[in-house]
């Protein structure tokens, strides 16, 4: 068999802009996930809740006597901290093999061998949870604004209620950041996604266990700092312009949710790496 030439050719394929590669990493995630119907399932189910307000709107512009079930700037405070259930489990369903997968594999080796840096191939990966994350609470936030102007046929309520646009994008943007970093960061600890789960799960309702037994001891709940979850529903209502439910006050709470992300960030710095060849 003859042997053809191997001398060097010029690349002739796409180049990727130096900044973007993360693109690649983002794109091909997403469609592994959605060619999921698990998962698909999931992010239906995720959406009842728009439905059901939906209706709920609907009555309330139609039947006059519902009148107590028209839609307030707290009604859409709601909406987003009742998502928070489907954040949960978009969250594991989605993150915990994210960076654990490639560990298992040995992939991270390869990715970062090839002309992509780390901060590219995290912001790759947080891209992929951060899309899903909002499409269960921003989009159907923002959409279920909009349903209330076109049943209500005016734009009163929105121009009444002018700051639930920045509010709505702001917490929920806010919430997206926190949890994809801390889902990353416990993804970067182990090689098992099962386990990276876990301690997701651990991590939410422990801290809510102890920061509700040390409200039960010490009757005050200025200790809300402590648990992530305290710390997104004191931010929220601060955000919406409801009354804070917690007595932290709204700058330890950010305070904190900033030291959060920061430890992921750390933690990510530390873990993502490739090989270091000594010579």
């Amino acid at each position: 068999m003859p042997i053809h030439d191997q001398s060097y050719r010029h690349y002739t394929g796409e180049r990727m802009p130096r900044g973007r590669v993360w693109n690649v990493i983002a794109v091909a995630g997403i469609k592994h996930m959605i060619a999921k119907r698990a998962f698909l399932g999931l992010l239906l189910f995720a959406w009842l809740p728009f439905l059901v307000r939906a209706v709920q709107f609907y009555v309330a512009v139609n039947f006059p006597q519902a009148s107590m079930i028209a839609p307030t700037a707290e009604t859409f405070r709601q909406f987003v901290e009742q998502q928070g259930v489907f954040t949960f489990f978009v969250t594991i369903f989605t993150g915990a093999g994210l960076i654990a997968n490639d560990l298992r594999a040995n992939a991270l080796q390869i990715y970062l061998s090839k002309p992509m840096g780390r901060a590219e191939y995290i912001a790759g990966k947080f891209a992929i949870l951060a899309v899903f994350l909002l499409l269960v609470t921003f989009l159907p936030a923002m959409m279920l604004l909009a349903v209330q102007i076109v049943l209500a046929g005016s734009l009163k309520f929105l121009l009444d209620h002018v700051f639930l646009i920045p509010a709505i994008t702001v917490y929920t943007f806010l919430e997206t950041v926190v949890t994809a970093l801390v889902m990353l960061a416990l993804s970067s600890l182990t090689k098992s996604s099962r386990f990276v789960g876990i301690m997701f799960a651990g991590m939410y309702f422990f801290t809510v266990a102890v920061f509700q037994a040390i409200r039960g001891v010490t009757h005050t709940s200025s200790m809300s700092w402590i648990s992530p979850t305290a710390n997104l529903e004191q931010i929220g209502d601060v955000i919406f312009r409801q009354t804070p439910r917690y007595e932290t006050s709204a700058i330890v709470t950010l305070i904190a949710l900033v030291a959060i992300g920061a430890l992921a960030g750390y933690i990510l710095e530390r873990r993502v790496r490739g090989v270091e060849v000594v010579t």
